[in-house]
């Protein structure tokens, strides 16, 4: 149904607006008595053999939303219903901000991919909150940044405060340096910069009564030499695992005539390199952290191929929008059969 009839309707529109539209229409559906639990019973899949133990926290299942979806935590309860074992929300500033200018995100049809620039626009850490108190069970990451009109030699103080604002109702942190569309952000995943932010946030977190587990998200666009500092950093510092990886400004074999706009491109063009990050990232560390791996996941194959690569987890993004809800079952359900091989 959503390939034949919604995904036709919804791609002649503007992508924000449609996400913005299926959003409210989401949330009006589920304050319908039952609704909730009709979707739950269509698309959750619950089996002992799909659940993963890692960072010292129970996943459903290993494949989850990756941030950027839902960024305010507007409509994590009514999402997990679609099956994901772990919802990421965000990524979340200290100060709310609108982001770049619109328009600033386009569909690559024929590539099956996307193109953001939206610059973390969000409506601020501590909205947030207020919705995040409301949950009931289900298994959040908070992903955190800097607001664009902090300069990177402040950006410590940034990340701090979200960390310490978000602490009590996330599950767990993911720092993100690795956006291209705030301006020097990526300056941050160089070494000395990193190593500073990191061993900040994870003082930080030995002084809680109880440790929350800190991920970093990178970019697919580092070199060798930057990737192996990623390793040595996580393992140095011990952070708990690394999401590999955000968007690439890399445009290489693309069809869409769109394929010029400035931003991130996400979706099946990013999955072969995200692969060859996680790849090298698990061979390098011998195995030291898990990985979450994120880019091109569109089918049950695409998952498979990254958790064989070393991953631990997958999220998804652009290929919920391309394929639709069912693609969480996919993936589920094949990852059982292959369980069953």
């Amino acid at each position: 149904m959503y390939k034949l009839l919604l995904k036709p309707l919804f791609f002649l529109f503007d992508p924000e607006f449609v996400h913005h539209t299926v959003f409210k229409l989401i949330k009006l559906s589920n304050k319908i008595p039952g609704i909730s639990n009709v979707v739950r019973s269509i698309y959750v899949i619950k089996d002992k053999r799909l659940e993963r133990h890692l960072f010292g926290l129970n996943f459903p299942n290993p494949v989850g939303l990756a941030a950027g979806f839902d960024k305010d935590a507007k409509l994590y309860h009514e999402l997990s219903n679609f099956g994901f074992g772990f919802i990421e929300i965000g990524t979340l500033t200290p100060k709310p901000q609108d982001g770049n200018p619109k328009k600033r995100m386009f569909r690559l049809t024929e590539d099956k991919g996307l193109i953001n620039r939206l610059g973390f626009n969000n409506e601020g850490v501590e909205s947030a909150i207020t919705r995040l108190k409301k949950n009931k069970g289900v298994l959040i990451g908070g992903n955190i940044g800097k607001n664009k009109t902090t300069p990177n030699q402040n950006a410590v103080k940034d990340y701090v405060y979200c960390f310490n604002m978000l602490f009590d109702y996330v599950d767990y942190f993911v720092v993100n340096v690795s956006s291209p569309n705030t301006p020097n952000l990526r300056e941050l995943q160089e070494k000395s910069n990193l190593k500073k932010l990191l061993s900040t946030l994870s003082d930080l977190n030995k002084n809680k009564d109880k440790r929350k587990p800190i991920l970093l998200k990178i970019a697919p666009d580092l070199n060798k030499k930057q990737l192996l500092d990623v390793v040595q950093i996580v393992i140095d510092l011990k952070i708990d695992g690394v999401i590999a990886t955000n968007t690439t400004l890399e445009r290489v074999n693309l069809k869409s005539s769109k394929k010029n706009e400035t931003g991130g491109l996400s979706g099946l063009p990013l999955k072969d390199k995200s692969t060859e990050v996680i790849k090298f990232l698990n061979e390098k560390s011998k195995n030291a952290f898990p990985i979450i791996g994120v880019g091109g996941v569109h089918e049950p194959e695409d998952a498979i191929e990254k958790l064989s690569a070393g991953a631990s987890l997958v999220q998804m993004y652009t290929g919920f929008i391309y394929e639709g809800p069912g693609v969480v079952k996919r993936i589920n359900k094949a990852l059982l059969i292959r369980d069953r091989i």
